[in-house]
């Protein structure tokens, strides 16, 4: 089976205007176009050429094709024109405990936990620059980070002898215990100047400008200041402290709601359970890039990721360099550029940049024109 899938862009207030439009070739919106979903996640299913809704697909004949009644992922364009909440995701058995702990919960009640599952995710850019937040930097680091302040992070340099304290001074931060601190710091980004943190720097001010006193900003000085380049993915563990700040990207991720969020927000924070969930081991999040996908011809590439739950290959045909791509599970192709043809037996469909398709593992994908697609299907 191969058929075309859409959706419609979601219009949360970081996304972009702009970047979604530009992909697909058309002009820019009036408001802004944060995310457009590509799986069965009930809370906005993408539809079938034929009107149905996937999920509805999925719960029907998800059993002919090895689904249990739900993809086990859900890809996104992501299109960030001001940062994200920084947030963490739990692993499976937090999850599942933390969901147990709330069942009793009455209806409308904040939860912190929306259902059992873990949420791995993996960004790939497609813009030419794509900044996030990620992960804790090493105390070292940070502390000569923070001495660019001038005195104003005195309190905080105190707090970070070494890496083992990180975790106790993100709690202080987000604590409200520390607002006096959080002021005096964000009050110093003006002038605070650095040769070796100057993107950094320049990244907080940027966010304290969107989140003018917010805790998150300082804790923002703690993490690693990631910038992507086109191709580059970055993959994001159970418990890593993390923001999207801008940009366009491919984001796949295990099916789940799960997040817990620590600033940058207006929404609920609950910085206990933050706490019990963060993964504080300090370090640079690593650059995944792809190599060669088996069973798969040349031109497919797969970014290798710890978890089953999903795998993401990137296919880049031209004309008289056609590409197979097999397919392990029910996949969904997106294209990125140019043109692409996606054909399976007899059936198949011409695929413009933001376009997708969805497939079922009965035959190799062919691909063929100009162009380059992103393939989604379940992990091995």
């Amino acid at each position: 089976m191969l058929t075309t899938l859409t959706n419609a862009p979601r219009d949360y207030a970081w996304g972009s205007r702009t970047l979604i439009a530009d992909l697909e070739g058309r002009p820019a919106t009036a408001g802004p176009e944060a995310e457009v979903w590509f799986g069965d996640h009930p809370s906005d299913p993408a539809e079938l050429a034929d009107g149905t809704a996937l999920d509805a697909w999925t719960a029907r004949r998800g059993a002919e094709h090895g689904i249990d009644g739900r993809l086990p992922y859900l890809m996104k364009i992501l299109a960030a024109a001001s940062p994200l909440s920084i947030q963490v995701h739990p692993s499976k058995t937090q999850a599942e405990e933390g969901y147990a702990r709330e069942a009793d919960l009455a209806p409308g009640a904040v939860r912190n936990y929306a259902d059992d599952n873990h949420k791995p995710e993996m960004i790939v850019a497609l813009s030419d620059r794509f900044e996030a937040l990620s992960g804790l930097r090493y105390a070292e680091d940070s502390r000569r980070l923070l001495a660019s302040l001038g005195g104003a992070a005195d309190d905080l340099i105190a707090k970070i002898p070494d890496d083992a304290s990180l975790k106790a001074a993100v709690g202080w931060l987000l604590s409200g215990d520390a607002q006096e601190s959080v002021d005096r710091i964000i009050r110093a980004l003006a002038d605070a100047r650095s040769t070796e943190f100057a993107s950094t720097l320049a990244n907080a001010r940027r966010i304290a400008q969107a989140y003018p006193s917010d805790p998150g900003v300082v804790v923002a000085l703690l993490m690693n200041h990631v910038i992507l380049r086109r191709g580059e993915g970055m993959f994001l563990r159970a418990g890593l402290l993390h923001a999207y700040v801008s940009g366009l990207g491919i984001e796949i991720m295990a099916a789940s709601d799960n997040v817990l969020r620590g600033g940058l927000t207006p929404k609920h924070i609950d910085v206990d359970e933050l706490m019990s969930v963060v993964d504080a081991t300090p370090g640079p999040v690593p650059v995944v890039l792809p190599t060669s996908a088996n069973g798969s011809s040349r031109g497919v590439e797969l970014f290798p990721v710890p978890v089953s739950d999903f795998s993401l290959m990137r296919a880049r045909v031209s004309n008289g360099a056609d590409a197979r791509v097999a397919l392990t599970g029910v996949g969904i192709v997106l294209a990125t550029e140019g043109e692409v043809t996606v054909a399976q037996g007899d059936a198949s469909v011409v695929l413009a940049p933001g376009r997708a398709a969805l497939a079922t593992p009965d035959d190799l994908l062919a691909l063929s024109g100009t162009g380059t697609v992103f393939v989604a299907q379940p992990g091995v």
